[in-house]
């Protein structure tokens, strides 16, 4: 079946609700200052930081491997799409009931409880994932997919910069753990609102890849390895250039260790990250018919670099307003062309199997937070920005080698 220009122009709009309302939580579950600040303040250290950025930004991506094989069996997806949202608000409201009595917790019982919602939202986002770039690629048409990328950063703008001065009033109006507990519900109400646009959605054409089990789907993998040479470049990409939207949690934690900064500034890094991610998407939108994949890969990687370069070579207080900045631009930008790239490598076809695979590759994603903070406890924080340095330089051979033409 093929899709009609109505029903991409429908699902486009619907995609763009369930984007503008995500953004308005996107804030209140930032992954970069909200959570590794309530986790701080509720007693935890660096390895704990490296723990939870771990399971936010690769632990739960790779459970995409496990997840792609079982999803790919089935023609349509949105129900799958629809519990993994459903999974990530439940857990948004537990955490915010959780906070409401961690008082009466004992410290260690609190922050397990906190790594156990934490991740059981990051698996849901995982398993929603899968379907979502599935459903994507088949049901908006090539044309719009670039735009589409571009207009969500944009469209969704104002709505970032509100919520995050929201989040940064809510933050300072209320001690720990009230004022987490209110980020939460907050947090929870605006995903589900979001869920509106994916129950909206008209998935009309079918996609299937059969998958028997983990054996075959590994075997399918490695055909699609063999047969697919800008596949294995994207993994090295995704490898390298993906412990970029690692590193703001340990700059927060930086600023609160050496420079023992307050809610006050966490509200203020997190209303300048979006500012830096609103910033670029705007300009995204602007040249979204100009721009080519290769050529934001090479900016974003070069400016990634920036960041622990100041943070290694400034002698007073480092300008962290700025750091978080460019910290929201990489992030943005490694998004929008990780998504593109993946879709331009992919098919119909083959699209949630290489969603998977994608997950596969985080596994340095998942690894260097771990390592990361056992190396902040041990060594300090200049080996650890010295060493995420090298990883960035690494993306620069991937991004040669994949060869985006788009």
């Amino acid at each position: 079946m093929t899709l009609s220009r109505d029903t991409s122009r429908h699902n486009y709009y619907s995609f763009l609700w369930h984007a503008t309302f995500l953004a308005l939580a996107q804030n209140f579950m930032d992954v970069d200052t909200i959570l590794p600040a309530m986790l701080i303040e509720a007693g935890g250290n660096g390895i704990h930081v490296g723990f939870m950025t771990a399971i936010m930004l690769g632990g739960a991506r790779l459970t995409q491997l496990l997840f792609a094989p079982f999803i790919s069996n089935y023609s349509y997806k949105k129900k799958f799409l629809l519990i993994g949202i459903n999974g990530r608000i439940i857990s948004l409201l537990l955490m915010g009931l959780m906070l409401c009595f961690s008082n009466s917790l004992r410290g260690e019982t609190r922050i397990w409880l906190i790594f156990i919602l934490v991740a059981a939202f990051s698996m849901g986002g995982a398993f929603a994932n899968v379907s979502y770039t599935d459903i994507l690629g088949k049901s908006v048409l090539p044309s719009a997919r670039k735009v589409f990328f571009s207009i969500k950063q944009a469209v969704t703008g104002s709505v970032l910069l509100l919520s995050a001065l929201l989040a940064r009033k809510v933050l300072i109006m209320k001690t720990f753990p009230v004022n987490y507990a209110w980020i939460f519900f907050i947090g929870f109400t605006a995903l589900f609102v979001a869920s509106l646009g994916i129950w909206n959605l008209k998935e009309k054409v079918p996609s299937k890849m059969p998958v028997n089990n983990l054996k075959h789907f590994w075997s399918l993998m490695t055909d699609e390895l063999r047969r697919n040479k800008r596949l294995g470049y994207f993994l090295g990409w995704v490898n390298t250039m993906g412990i970029s939207i690692t590193l703001l949690p340990f700059v927060l934690l930086y600023s609160k260790q050496v420079f023992h900064t307050h809610s006050h500034e966490t509200g203020l890094y997190l209303f300048y990250k979006v500012l830096g991610t609103v910033a670029i998407g705007v300009l995204l939108f602007l040249f979204s018919k100009k721009f080519k994949y290769r050529y934001l890969l090479y900016g974003n990687a070069m400016l990634a670099l920036v960041v622990p370069l100041i943070l290694l070579f400034s002698d007073a207080m480092p300008p962290f307003r700025f750091l978080f900045m460019a910290g929201g631009v990489v992030f943005a930008a490694y998004t929008i062309s990780m998504n593109g790239v993946l879709l331009e490598i992919s098919g119909n076809e083959n699209r949630a199997i290489y969603s998977g695979i994608a997950g596969a590759g985080n596994m340095l994603t998942a690894l260097f937070p771990l390592l990361g903070g056992w190396i902040i406890e041990r060594s300090g924080f200049r080996l650890f920005f010295i060493l995420f340095t090298f990883m960035i330089l690494l993306s620069f051979f991937f991004v040669y080698k994949m060869n985006c033409r788009k």
